[in-house]
């Protein structure tokens, strides 16, 4: 085994399973390994490197106000953070916004903002807010918000768990339904489903849950962390059923492959909850990551990279859709989020990403079972020929193995 891979399993926590490479540095859409090799990086870190790696820009803003000032926490006011709160606000049509540092910290704020809505603004009684959340959901890693998984490794061994939770079948308008009763604060729902292997719901769900959500009084957050900032080929997901949530939860992309930023964005009834004491992060809003969520939004709309996004994903998806082969189960996916369903029968996804990757070639599987492909947002026709051509190697020799065993 190589030996900075034996130093980082002997002295590191084993709560990953990492594919067997070293990876040195980075540029766009590719990443070199020790020995330098050359790889296309099909994960973008799960869309926190959708600007492509280094990013000239994003680097230079980072360097600059690193020089200047990095960090003063929340105690001062700061030349930076008004300026990327107005312009995340503006660009998702959104009142205000709550800056903070992972995704699963903005969720976090989410669930703290709609349980103090309930009880503040709709009455609920005390200790009775429900939130509504769908099977196969993945908001982060806490306590609270393993609580509602429903993978049962989220969970285990982490008890006892949060309570004032209620899971419905994703997709499933009626279920969402009969599970609203007079206490129920918030439906919280990622548009298109991530770490369950790219999920995409229905079109016109999410419409429906909006109009539902509406009619009982119930908030409608999304979250947008790995679909938004143009990974599917708009600002937010929500975008391709015509509808403004009333919280959305944004992060890694927002950080520009460079450090965590994430944000809650509501409207002024939801966020005029919170009162100074009530929520917070030393972190959270810093002038380095204010200043860097503002060139990766800049970046992001002068360089067209929502729209290149929609044509490549529908590009890549189209030509993944002609491949024949038994391993392949099915292609979904939105934009450049899509989800290759290998049959189990035959390999499991790993197999398969480890085949990749000695093609030149970098993804990851989800629950053994899906091959991810979530290229940085700048990735050309070239380079996903590349992909769909060592696929094609890849997939072709697995099965002629299986044929002669």
């Amino acid at each position: 085994m190589h030996s900075l891979i034996e130093q980082e399993r002997a002295y590191g926590a084993h709560n990953y399973e990492p594919l067997p490479v070293v990876l040195t540095r980075g540029k766009g859409v590719y990443v070199w390994d020790d020995s330098g090799k050359q790889y296309i990086d099909m994960m973008s870190a799960y869309s926190a490197v959708s600007h492509g790696h280094c990013h000239p820009e994003l680097v230079g803003a980072l360097t600059d106000q690193a020089q200047t000032l990095a960090m003063v926490s929340r105690a001062f006011y700061t030349d930076k953070l008004g300026l990327f709160l107005k312009k995340i606000c503006e660009l998702t049509g959104q009142d205000k916004a709550l800056p903070m540092n992972t995704g699963a910290e903005a969720v976090e704020t989410a669930l703290k903002a709609a349980r103090k809505w309930a009880y503040t603004v709709k009455k609920v009684p005390k200790d009775a807010a429900e939130i509504i959340v769908c099977d196969g959901n993945f908001h982060g890693r806490t306590i609270t918000i393993v609580s509602m998984s429903a993978e049962p490794q989220y969970r285990a061994g982490f008890e006892p768990l949060t309570p004032g939770f209620k899971q419905i079948p994703y997709g499933d308008v009626d279920a969402l339904e009969k599970a609203i009763t007079p206490n129920t604060a918030a439906f919280l729902v990622e548009p298109i489903q991530g770490e369950a292997g790219i999920i995409v719901p229905p079109k016109g769900y999410l419409k429906q849950c909006a109009d539902l959500c509406r009619k009982h009084n119930v908030l409608l957050i999304c979250d947008e962390i790995q679909t938004g900032i143009g990974r599917t080929g708009r600002l937010l997901a929500c975008e391709h059923d015509g509808v403004k949530p009333d919280g959305v939860v944004l992060g890694k992309a927002l950080g520009g492959g460079l450090l965590p930023v994430s944000v809650f964005l509501t409207c002024k009834e939801v966020m005029n909850v919170f009162t100074p004491g009530d929520h917070g992060s030393t972190f959270g809003g810093n002038p380095l990551a204010a200043t860097v969520g503002l060139a990766a939004l800049k970046v992001l709309v002068e360089e067209n990279m929502i729209a290149h996004a929609e044509k490549m994903g529908d590009y890549m998806l189209t030509e993944l859709k002609k491949i024949k082969s038994p391993l392949i189960e099915e292609v979904r996916g939105k934009g450049l989020l899509i989800g290759l369903s290998i049959n189990p029968r035959y390999y499991s996804a790993r197999d398969i990403c480890l085949r990749l990757m000695k093609e030149g070639v970098l993804s990851k599987e989800t629950h053994s079972t899906v091959v991810r492909f979530a290229p940085p947002l700048l990735i050309n026709k070239e380079q996903i020929d590349f992909v769909l051509k060592a696929l094609n190697r890849v997939l072709t020799q697995a099965y002629e193995e299986i044929k002669t065993t």
